[in-house]
């Protein structure tokens, strides 16, 4: 799951192109499939959205969750390679972008009825 955070007069406005960035990305670098986008915008008034000095309304806070297994340098390219692609494609520079990835043992997930580490059909890997 992922949670993405703005000032609503920006972030309302690049929400879908944003979300397809993202997941394109997504299945880029961690091979995640079309169907498993699981993304929740959080658009703030500016009043309610504190930021660090040098950044612009542009500010955007993205917040990747994940099930334990991917490897160092695979997230180290999303990173970068997410940095890359919202700048290219939305226009907002690195300096308006904060990534964090929050990874959770697989048994603290649950979805389908199940906890993560009980899942045998995943269509994806998640040791990459």
């Amino acid at each position: 799951m992922i949670v993405i955070y703005g000032i609503d007069t920006h972030l309302n406005g690049i929400k879908a192109r944003l979300s397809d960035v993202i997941h394109e990305t997504m299945g880029r670098v961690l091979g995640m499939p079309e169907d498993k986008r699981a993304h929740r915008f959080i658009a703030l008034d500016k009043s309610d959205f504190y930021y660090p000095g040098g950044r612009t309304n542009a500010y955007t806070v993205i917040e990747i969750n994940l099930m334990k297994g991917r490897q160092p340098d695979t997230q180290k390219r999303l990173i970068k390679t997410l940095f890359i692609e919202i700048e290219r494609q939305l226009d907002i520079a690195p300096i308006d972008i904060e990534i964090t990835i929050k990874e959770q043992e697989t048994y603290q997930w649950g979805f389908r009825g199940m906890t993560g580490d009980e899942v045998a059909d995943l269509t994806y890997k998640v040791n990459v």
